[in-house]
């Protein structure tokens, strides 16, 4: 069996919880308050753990784009063609989960894109927040609406120095 870890990262968005092994990020979660987080002592992180949050800190400063952190997650072979497709939306940009399931091959496929999206436990990382509604609605995030709302506002006011998207 392989280690595995679990630290937190206190963004401007609330705490994140970061889960893999020495070897790839498996989850990253919104903690809301009311959970209790105990610390627990296993030693040293490895230095994926470490890599991840000091990507986390420079994504939220601003001064990173796109994170370079090997990744996996159990998933249909539907919901992986999703979440590779999600991390080819560039940073600071948003589609649709019509143009989601366009991107996929098949227009008929929008509810499967979107339940697979929804599926995602990578948040940020692997960029679900960027898929929005039909007619720039601001729809559906496992982290909560406000948090979708602030990621693409901070996004883009990095990415083109604009303010307000919603």
């Amino acid at each position: 069996m392989q280690e595995s870890f679990t630290t937190y990262y206190q963004s401007p968005v609330g705490l994140l919880q970061i889960a893999g092994t020495p070897h790839f990020i498996s989850e990253v979660k919104f903690i809301d308050e009311q959970h209790k987080v105990s610390p627990v002592d296993s030693g040293p992180l490895p230095a994926m753990a470490i890599q991840a949050v000091e990507q986390f800190i420079e994504y939220f400063h601003g001064q990173r784009r796109f994170f370079e952190l090997p990744i996996s997650q159990e998933g249909t072979p539907f919901q992986q063609k999703v979440w590779a497709e999600l991390m080819n939306i560039p940073f600071g940009k948003t589609i649709s989960y019509l143009e989601l399931s366009h991107r996929l091959g098949d227009p008929k496929v929008i509810r499967a894109a979107a339940a697979a999206n929804g599926k995602n436990n990578v948040a940020i990382i692997v960029p679900c927040h960027r898929v929005i509604g039909a007619n720039n609605q601001l729809v559906g995030y496992a982290g909560g609406l406000p948090r979708k709302k602030w990621l693409l506002q901070f996004e883009n006011k990095i990415a083109h120095g604009v303010q307000t998207l919603f």
